[in-house]
């Protein structure tokens, strides 16, 4: 209760807060018309207290006065008499003159104020190299926005002061140095300021209209570009910069030196990224060898339609395109089960995750329009979306878990497996009695085949034959061999040799490779409600008369399934899909409670995690971020231009 409340709290004090704020953003630029001097002492007073807050927040200054009131009230004061008087000063040179050496005078404060235990040792070389170059790109950008000299020249000195500061002290050596470099570092940074503000103008009455007028539109960004700034830009370019660093041997996080692009070529080099040792075995693969059996069978089914045609073209139906496409998908399977490590499993979750969430949203959507009991399914597909990450895995680890084969199972799918081999394994009537369900499935399956055949349905016939075949199998393995979690072995019972069964579990988490397929199921699990409500939405959507004129013509459902539905959806397919592969990229929970990246499962935000916060290996680890940064960029560029396609 005691944690409710202070959250409660919190949230009020947030809204009041943002909302006085706002309140006093608007009154404040309603007086750059009324009151010119009052408002300029208001801006240069914030100013300064956030400057200076900054500075005494993060330590940086001594410990005279109050801490985290003396000094940014300095600054406040500072700052508010600065802007004061140059909100008075018009004659050029005077302004110039005024501006430069009150923010030098700021600077030499600010150097004062500096704790010595903390004084930076200035790296010159870095510190004129971001100048320079930072205001080479600031005066470039001024000159292709503005398009004039002058402007352009204002622009090129902003850029030319925050690249001082940068430079400064981004690259110096806190600790080590004197009071003179840091006199030299604020006095330096805060006059060029102070030039950029001598070169401005004093508005006339029109011009503080218009600084009235367009305030609100950054009066409502201001936030939201803070928020963005430094919770994703600043903590960005901070990552990207920790990258390039390398710990040094016998190291510490503090202990960090430039190693360039090396950490990019240790994961696109080292085994536990990319792994081709297994390649050899792809060729005896089963997976393999089923995919080319359903090549070989669509191109036979396509060679029948061919030469059946009338018109002597070949035609492309589901039951040419369906084996083709299992086919395909499941060569690629065996691609990422031979091929190992990091990217490969990423790209191996990327690839099962979209295209099963994508197709069973996509079938489940289907099925349920327009049928009984529609909302009720829905919601029953939908309901694991409110379930996190972490909770999912937990469910799904209680349905993995295998006990010992002398103890009781508690893990539901290996309950049924040891539960169908002991059925396999036993002449009691429970196994005839199975023996007999699977005999009358079977013949249901082969009579609704001669059904469909001779209604022409030969999409429904072959999917019943292809049924009939599995059931098969299972009869076959059931009567023979066994099927189910058993397995024999032999003991020694006074002298001789007796052969007993037990049970045999499945270590789901363990098995590699193919212990990754089970932690991608959670994900499709949660996922496939997300695509079924979207896909509803658009098959929804579809205009009814389409429908109507494809019955008219004489379309089968499964006609106006692929010709009419599914091209009316395809942006929405194309937007679930490149969602999908976004959010997959980023795994990192099912990973970390399931396996902990263990067994061959390890993905590359779970590989972050590991070198970066249990290795301390910022360096590899910011690397790691950044190139799933920047896999990650392509999809939301392409996502984005097609939803401003579509808003087009």
């Amino acid at each position: 209760m005691d944690r409710l409340i202070s959250t409660l709290i919190r949230i009020v004090l947030a809204v009041g807060v943002s909302g006085v704020m706002f309140v006093v953003l608007n009154y404040l630029f309603s007086q750059a018309t009324k009151r010119w001097r009052l408002f300029n002492v208001i801006v240069g007073a914030f100013i300064g207290l956030l400057y200076f807050g900054i500075l005494d927040g993060n330590r940086l200054l001594g410990d005279v006065g109050p801490t985290l009131i003396f000094w940014p009230i300095i600054g406040a004061v500072a700052g508010g008499i600065v802007f004061g008087v140059l909100s008075e000063i018009e004659e050029p040179r005077l302004r110039f003159a005024t501006a430069a050496g009150s923010m030098a005078a700021i600077g030499i404060i600010q150097g004062a104020a500096w704790r010595s235990d903390f004084l930076p040792s200035l790296d010159w070389g870095t510190a004129i190299a971001w100048t320079l170059i930072t205001g080479v790109i600031f005066g470039a950008l001024g000159l292709a926005i503005r398009q004039d000299f002058f402007r352009a020249g204002r622009w090129a000195l902003i850029g030319l002061a925050i690249g001082w500061m940068l430079g400064a002290y981004g690259g110096a050596d806190f600790g080590s140095g004197n009071r003179g470099e840091s006199y030299l570092a604020a006095i330096i940074g805060l006059a060029l300021v102070g030039v950029c503000l001598g070169m401005s103008k004093i508005p006339d009455n029109a011009g503080r209209i218009k600084i009235n007028a367009g305030s609100r539109k950054y009066i409502f960004l201001a936030p939201a570009l803070a928020f963005v700034v430094l919770g994703l830009l600043i903590p960005l370019a901070r990552t990207i910069y920790l990258s390039l660093l390398t710990r040094e041997e016998d190291g510490r996080f503090n202990d960090l030196v430039w190693n360039g692009l090396e950490n990019y070529g240790f994961i696109f080099t080292n085994e536990n990224s990319l792994d081709f040792s297994d390649w050899g075995n792809f060729f005896g693969s089963s997976l393999v060898w089923w995919g080319a059996g359903l090549l070989v069978l669509s191109l036979v089914v396509v060679l029948v339609q061919w030469l059946r045609s009338p018109d002597g073209r070949p035609r492309a139906s589901g039951g040419s395109i369906s084996p083709f496409v299992i086919a395909w998908f499941l060569i690629a399977m065996a691609v990422f089960a031979t091929l190992r490590g990091t990217i490969i499993n990423n790209l191996w979750w990327v690839f099962f995750v979209s295209i099963m969430a994508t197709v069973l949203g996509l079938v489940i959507a289907v099925l349920a329009d327009r049928t009984r009991m529609e909302s009720v399914a829905k919601s029953l597909i939908f309901m694991p979306m409110a379930i996190s990450f972490v909770g999912a895995s937990i469910i799904w680890r209680y349905m993995y878990i295998a006990r010992p084969p002398n103890k009781p199972q508690t893990g539901v799918f290996n309950s049924i497996w040891v539960g169908i081999g002991e059925l396999s394994t036993t002449d009691s009537w429970t196994g005839i009695l199975a023996i007999a369900v699977l005999i009358g499935v079977i013949a249901v399956l082969l009579l609704l085949a001669g059904i469909s055949w001779r209604a022409k349905a030969k999409n429904m016939a072959l999917s019943s034959l292809l049924g009939a075949g599995l059931v098969g199998y299972l009869f076959y393995r059931l009567i023979g061999p066994g099927i189910g979690g058993f397995k024999t072995r032999t003991i020694l019972v006074d002298g001789q040799e007796v052969t007993q069964t037990i049970p045999d579990t499945i270590l789901f988490l363990q098995n590699i490779p193919f212990n990754n397929l089970w932690l991608m199921i959670i994900l499709i699990w949660i996922q496939t409600g997300f695509a079924m409500v979207i896909f509803s939405a658009a098959i929804k959507a579809v205009p009814g008369e389409f429908i109507e004129a494809a019955k008219v013509d004489g379309a089968t459902e499964t006609q106006i399934f692929w010709r009419v539905i599914i091209p009316q959806i395809a942006t929405t397919i194309g937007v679930v899909v490149t969602t999908l592969i976004v959010l997959v990229m980023k795994v990192y929970d099912i990973v970390k409670v399931m396996t902990n990246g263990n067994f061959g499962t390890q993905v590359l935000a779970s590989d972050m995690w590991q070198r970066a916060f249990t290795e301390s290996n910022f360096g590899l680890g910011s690397a790691l971020a950044v190139v799933l940064f920047i896999s990650v960029l392509p999809i939301m560029f392409y996502n984005i231009r097609r939803m401003q396609k579509l808003e087009t």
